[in-house]
């Protein structure tokens, strides 16, 4: 039986991270689209995010021409940061090549917007990953999941209705789009792109 032929080791020049909670009863939950949307990005483009380090499941691979680590935090929401610095460092990935895509009550369901940098908006998430990173001037896109009419901890916590997960769905590719973009051509074009849309 002759060896497996190990894959060449890439040294990742830009981040993906999606927030999300570890553990399978958090799966494809409200506060987990970010995670959905690394699992989505890891298929198209056959990037195996497996690894395990630095308290996070990563994979690096060709992601629109660009070695780029995708990154799954497994530090649980409010401590992200303490997954993402430390990738940052070993790769030396600046904030601005970081762009972190996660849940956002404040925008209507399966809305997406893309930003170049801002607060944390509330978001246990970015408030985590500020502190980790030193600066809010990191690129980030927001998937709406909308507020519901239950409370705030248990709407996150929440899977999607049947009804929603049609749009959520295609939210998740327009944003995969967005990432791709954003890699390609910049930040500009992916605003311009993608802000108008949903």
């Amino acid at each position: 039986m002759g060896f497996r032929r190990r894959e060449p080791v890439m040294n990742p020049t830009a981040m993906v991270v999606g927030l999300g909670n570890p553990g399978p009863q958090y799966a494809h939950t409200r506060h987990n689209v970010g995670f959905d949307l690394i699992e989505l990005l890891a298929a198209r483009h056959k990037v195996r995010v497996r690894e395990s380090g630095s308290r996070a499941l990563f994979g690096i691979g060709m992601v629109a021409g660009e070695p780029v680590v995708l990154v799954k935090p497994l530090t649980f929401m409010n401590r992200s940061g303490e997954a993402v610095g430390p990738l940052a460092k070993r790769w030396g990935i600046a904030p601005e090549r970081i762009l972190v895509v996660a849940d956002d009550l404040d925008l209507p369901l399966a809305a997406v917007r893309v930003r170049s940098k801002g607060g944390s908006g509330g978001h246990n998430g970015h408030k985590s990953l500020v502190q980790a990173l030193g600066t809010q001037e990191y690129p980030r896109i927001r998937i709406g999941i909308g507020r519901g009419e239950q409370d705030t901890v248990e709407h996150v916590l929440d899977k999607f209705h049947p009804d929603e997960r049609r749009d959520v769905q295609q939210a998740l590719a327009r944003t995969a789009d967005a990432v791709e973009c954003w890699l390609r051509d910049g930040m500009e074009a992916a605003m311009n792109r993608f802000n108008g849309s949903g």
